[in-house]
C-alpha cells in the first residue's frame, strides 16, 4: 500500500468517526433535559423544624387541654407540591363513628414531639366532614386496557 493510499484511508476513518463522536457528547438546548435548565436540589439531612411525613401521618392530634382529638390521616398536597391540609379522623371510637375534618396545616403546632390544635373535639366534631373523591382512575397501577370497565 502507498503511502498516499494509507493516509486516504486514515483521514476517511477520522472523517466518518468524528460526527458519531460529536453526536454523542454535545446536547443542543432544544433537546437538552429539563433537569439540566433547572439543577434539582438535595439535602444532606433533616432540620430540626422538619417532619418526615411518615411520622405525621398516624399521629394523635390533641388540643390545647391535652385531650386526645384525633389522628392524622392523610396530607393533601396542591399541584406545587405544598400541602394544604391535614385530614384528621375525628370522633371515632373502636374504628367506628368518627368523620374527616381537614385542617390547615399551619394550624397544627408541633412541639415536644406532639400535634396540637388550638380546637376542641366538639367544635372538630361540628365541622364540615372531608370527602375524598371517590375515581376508578386513582390508586391503580394496571393500564388502562387491563382494567375492567367502570360502573358508572
Amino acid at each position: 500500500m502507498s503511502k498516499t493510499t494509507m493516509t486516504a484511508i486514515i483521514a476517511a476513518m477520522m472523517a466518518v468517526s468524528m460526527p458519531a463522536a460529536y453526536a454523542q457528547t454535545t446536547t443542543s438546548p432544544s433537546t437538552a433535559p429539563r433537569s439540566a435548565a433547572m439543577p434539582a436540589t438535595t439535602m444532606a439531612q433533616m432540620k430540626p423544624d422538619q417532619v418526615r411525613a411518615s411520622k405525621f401521618i398516624g399521629s394523635t392530634v390533641y388540643d390545647v387541654q391535652n385531650q386526645n382529638i384525633g389522628s392524622v390521616k392523610d396530607l393533601v398536597f396542591d399541584r406545587d407540591g405544598r400541602i394544604e391540609a391535614a385530614v384528621i379522623d375525628v370522633g371515632t371510637f373502636l374504628g367506628m363513628g368518627g368523620k374527616y375534618v381537614a385542617v390547615k396545616l399551619s394550624d397544627i403546632k408541633t412541639a415536644n414531639d406532639r400535634l396540637t390544635l388550638d380546637m376542641s373535639k366538639d367544635q372538630l366534631k361540628s365541622a364540615q366532614e372531608y370527602k375524598f373523591p371517590a375515581t376508578a382512575s386513582t390508586g391503580t397501577s394496571t393500564p388502562p386496557a387491563n382494567r375492567p370497565p367502570s360502573r358508572q
